[in-house]
């Protein structure tokens, strides 16, 4: 963790006003590759030239990233966030069953932080838009009174019959998940935790045991782009889908909403791997909520028609973890027990004891 630090600024390190902005820019942007067909011109110029598909709908989108809010770089490594911003970023892509293809990242930036320190940034954007395929095509860098921000826009695209939204559920369909929930939500209370310990002495080392998973699912998070071939093994597109950001409860209560149902879940069928139990469990804290609430999985929820239920079961890559209702019927969680609870009753952050 100190080494970390020493990344944000510290002596022999550069600061950005000894190189300038467009420098810094230069510096920063030198490693990007063109991958896709449609990017006519990207960094550079005033703005991105992006050619339009045939026969495909755009899909844009943006997240932002806070310093101290979203990420704390006491422990986050800055590659990582980095990597992870795009993530962010593709997974609302991801979302709409569309392929992403470009993204322009924009940075307020502290004086706090060195050209060592952004380069080593977008070292993990740059490793990320090779992993799944994307061209930064521009972006913007200003200073900043505060911390760090990041705000990325993605753009991709699918023909307009494979588009998916959130409102197309309907009564009796199947409610889906892609991988396993709560383990991201872990990896940030086992960082918080060893934060904790490292504030208390400097000279202890991070100790992650036998918890790597649930820490590369917290500061190295996958955007489910594999899917699509999934559902096309499937024979069937979802009716409705959304990326798992916020946790399994409330973005379960935002796809019902957009499509004016209600839904049963089933505490049992929701895939909480044996990690997130085992420190869950020693952390005191429910490991059903670290699925419902604790969010940052970039898993894919989405629901299917009843007739492939047989396909899905013992599937590798799908959960099924209810069914769709009547709106009237509200929004249900049913307990390992079997006694049914209003769902956001069940639901709260949960806090380390």
């Amino acid at each position: 963790m100190s080494n970390l630090l020493k990344k944000v600024g510290g002596e022999g390190l550069t600061p950005i006003g000894q190189i300038g902005v467009p420098a810094l820019i230069e510096r920063i942007t030198s490693q990007g590759v063109h991958r896709q067909a449609s990017t006519r011109l990207g960094v550079g110029d005033d703005a991105a030239r992006i050619l339009s598909l045939t026969n495909e709908e755009c899909v844009v989108t943006t997240d932002l990233m806070v310093e101290g809010v979203h990420f704390d770089t006491t422990y986050f490594p800055l590659m990582h966030l980095g990597y992870k911003v795009v993530v962010a970023g593709i997974s609302d892509v991801v979302a709409m069953n569309a392929v992403p293809r470009q993204i322009l990242l924009a940075l307020a930036i502290s004086a706090k932080y060195t050209v060592e320190a952004i380069e080593e940034l977008y070292k993990g954007v740059h490793a990320a838009c090779a992993e799944y395929g994307v061209d930064l095509v521009g972006g913007d860098v200003t200073s900043s009174t505060g911390g760090l921000t990041l705000s990325i826009t993605a753009i991709g695209s699918a023909p307009a019959e494979r588009m998916v939204g959130r409102s197309g559920a309907r009564k009796g369909e199947l409610i889906c998940v892609s991988g396993d929930l709560g383990a991201a939500f872990m990896g940030l209370n086992l960082l918080e935790r060893e934060k904790r310990i490292y504030r208390e002495d400097p000279g202890i080392q991070p100790d992650f045991g036998a918890y790597e998973y649930l820490l590369q699912r917290q500061i190295r998070p996958a955007a489910r782009i594999d899917m699509a071939a999934v559902f096309d093994r499937l024979g069937c597109l979802p009716t409705a889908l959304i990326d798992l950001s916020s946790g399994l409860g409330r973005d379960i209560a935002a796809l019902c909403r957009a499509s004016g149902v209600g839904c049963r879940l089933y505490e049992d069928r929701i895939p909480i791997d044996p990690l997130v139990h085992e420190l869950a469990t020693h952390f005191h804290i429910d490991p059903t909520l670290c699925a419902l609430s604790g969010g940052e999985d970039y898993e894919l929820l989405f629901t299917l028609p009843a007739s492939v239920s047989e396909k899905l079961e013992g599937h590798p890559d799908i959960s099924m973890v209810g069914y769709i209702t009547e709106a009237e019927d509200g929004l249900v969680l049913v307990s390992h027990s079997g006694q049914e609870h209003e769902l956001h009753r069940r639901m709260y952050t949960p806090e380390v004891q």
